[in-house]
């Protein structure tokens, strides 16, 4: 069976400054997604999509595309502002991408098999990508719409120099996933170190900093693709003339699991997460690539 990693790498990144999916971070000027193409190989996957944006195609493709050539089947998807289900347009004035969700349905005509999604800026480890891709060689039996997400530890996923996005998630007992809710500013707070989530009141809430976070590693069955296209038209009708709402694709999972249409699996990854959301993240990437270099873990040139 023929497995796609759908990588979201259209975002600018505004809180880093730059194109941080273009950044060389590893000890011989690998990207962040150089580990995860190396990583996906490694562990079943055979056909590379990357969602990206037009204005920068053509650096992209020098930068990134050309160092798989004759390793994997790369192809692109672009995540654009106009790209519209119906007859919805994008307000006048907005410039912020619509999110996630908004990104793997920009994919939407070459997902026609099982596919993971993760982010182009963010370091998963190969254990993410097995657990991915052994769910997705064993498919499960039809009906719901299918999935599975390998989560990490939430304390495990924080920056030192800043907030951070995360969706939490609840494992119904039973090794699947009840919910998954999105929090768009957790962080530890300085006076104590404990982990806390801003809440849109102001208020702050307490988390154990245990909790599953979703990093956006998900697997799907292609009939997902269909019903991300429908409820991104329900969040238009109520959202769409919003300049900086998001649809995220957490959301979608945790909407389609409460109306009872999805069951999703959960792992948990054994490997360490990180990433750059910020400039000041970017040495301490680059410490620990060359730490995993030095053990043996990968060699020292991936491509």
């Amino acid at each position: 069976m023929s497995l796609s990693l759908l990588i979201l790498a259209a975002g600018m990144g505004s809180r880093y400054g730059s194109l941080k999916q273009l950044d060389q971070m590893g000890p011989s000027g690998e990207t962040v997604m150089d580990y995860s193409v190396f990583d996906a190989l490694r562990s079943g996957f055979d056909r590379i999509i990357f969602v990206i944006r037009k204005d920068f195609e053509e650096e992209f493709k020098n930068v990134i595309g050309k160092r798989y050539e004759g390793k994997v089947k790369i192809e692109y998807a672009f995540q654009d502002l106009n790209d519209l289900p119906g007859n919805f347009k994008c307000p006048e004035g907005r410039e912020k991408p619509w999110g996630t969700g908004h990104a793997v349905y920009a994919a939407r005509e070459l997902l026609t098999e099982p596919f993971a999604v993760i982010n182009a800026d963010d370091f998963y480890g190969r254990d993410s990508y097995v657990q991915l891709a052994n769910y997705l060689t064993d498919p499960p039996a039809p009906g719901k719409v299918r999935g599975c997400i390998a989560s990490f530890i939430l304390s495990n996923t924080l920056s030192e120099n800043g907030s951070v996005s995360r969706g939490i998630c609840t494992d119904n007992g039973n090794g699947m996933l009840m919910n998954v809710v999105e929090n768009t500013k957790i962080y530890r707070r300085a006076s104590d170190g404990k982990v806390v989530s801003l809440m849109d009141d102001g208020k702050e809430v307490e988390l154990t900093g245990n909790e599953a976070a979703s990093m956006n590693s998900w697997g799907f069955m292609p009939e997902m693709v269909g019903e991300i296209e429908k409820l991104f038209i329900e969040f238009l009708e109520a959202r769409g003339t919003e300049l900086k709402s998001e649809f995220y694709l957490p959301g979608v999972v945790d909407s389609l699991i409460r109306s009872g249409k999805a069951e999703i699996a959960m792992r948990c990854s054994k490997d360490s997460w990180f990433g750059v959301t910020y400039k000041e993240d970017r040495p301490l990437v680059q410490a620990a690539l060359k730490k995993l270099v030095d053990s043996g873990a990968y060699p020292e040139k991936l491509f």
